[in-house]
C-alpha cells in the first residue's frame, strides 16, 4: 500500500496537498487488513475476522479477510469503489501513517509521496504560507493518535487472549471450482475453552471490555461463507462449500 513512506516536514512538503480519497484500488492486492477491537463489531458483519501470529515478537494480531488468495482483494471493484458498508480504518488513513520515532511511545506522522493523492498542484494544503502545520495535518494527527490508542489496546486483548491460551488454529477447506484449498495459519479463540472459563476469569474479561469484541469475532467466522461466494463470483453457495477442519 505504501511505496515511499517518508515523515511529513514542513521544509520538503510546504508545498504539498493531498487530495480526499475518490476510491480504493491501491489495496486491490491487499486480502487481508489488520483491524482493531473498537472495530470488531462492524467488521464482523462484512468480513471474517481471524488472528495471525508473529513468532518473530510473539504476539497475535486480528485481521479482516479480505479474500482467500493472497493479492487479491475481494471487496475493490474493477473502478476502485469498495464493496461493503464498512472500510477497515487502517486503509481509511492512506496516505498517512505514524512510525516510530525511536523513543518510546514517540510517533511522527508520514506521508506516502508516491501515492495519487498527494502532489503540489490539487488538493488541500498540508501546510500553509507561514509554514505552520493547516487543519489538514492537525485532523490527520488527531486521527492518527485515536488509532495509535487503539492498537495499544487490541495488542494488550490479544496478549490476554494468549495469556490464557484461547487461541486455536483454524484450518479453513473451502469449495474452489473442483477443488479444495486449504487455507492454514489463521487462529480464532476457542469457544469451548472460552465458555469453561472460571467465573473470576470471565468477570475479568468483562472488566477489561472485551466480551464484545469476542462475541463479534466469533460472529464474523460465518462472512466465511460470504468470501467463498465472492470468490467464485456466483450466488447460491450453500454451507457444504465450506468445511471448517
Amino acid at each position: 500500500m505504501f511505496t515511499k513512506l517518508v515523515p511529513v516536514n514542513k521544509e520538503a512538503h510546504k508545498d504539498l496537498k493531498v487530495k480526499p480519497l475518490d476510491g480504493f484500488g491501491f489495496a486491490k492486492d491487499f486480502h487481508i487488513a489488520s483491524v482493531m477491537v473498537h472495530e470488531f463489531v462492524r467488521a464482523a458483519s462484512v468480513y471474517p475476522i481471524v488472528f495471525l501470529e508473529d513468532k518473530e515478537k510473539d504476539e497475535f494480531r486480528p485481521v479482516a479477510l479480505l479474500g482467500l488468495d493472497a493479492g487479491n482483494n475481494l471487496f475493490v471493484a474493477e473502478d476502485g469503489k469498495w464493496q461493503a458498508s464498512y472500510v477497515p480504518a487502517i486503509i481509511r488513513r492512506y496516505p498517512f501513517a505514524l512510525a516510530s520515532t525511536g523513543q518510546e511511545n514517540q510517533f511522527t506522522v508520514c506521508v506516502d509521496e508516491d501515492s495519487p493523492y498527494v502532489g503540489n498542484e490539487e488538493g488541500a494544503a498540508l501546510f500553509g504560507e507561514d509554514g505552520e502545520p493547516t487543519e489538514v495535518i492537525e485532523n490527520v494527527k488527531r486521527y492518527l493518535g485515536e488509532l495509535q490508542q487503539m492498537e495499544a489496546f487490541t495488542k494488550e486483548y490479544c496478549r490476554f487472549m494468549a495469556e490464557h491460551n484461547l487461541f486455536t488454529p483454524l484450518n479453513m477447506r473451502v469449495r474452489d471450482q473442483d477443488k479444495i484449498k486449504n487455507i492454514t495459519g489463521c487462529y480464532v479463540i476457542n469457544e469451548e475453552r472460552l465458555n469453561n472459563l472460571s467465573d473470576t476469569l470471565f468477570l475479568e474479561i468483562k472488566n477489561r471490555r472485551y466480551v464484545a469484541p469476542v462475541y463479534a469475532h466469533l460472529t464474523s467466522l460465518s462472512q466465511i461463507e460470504r468470501l467463498t461466494m465472492l470468490h467464485q463470483g456466483k450466488e447460491g453457495v450453500t454451507q457444504q462449500d465450506v468445511e471448517n477442519a
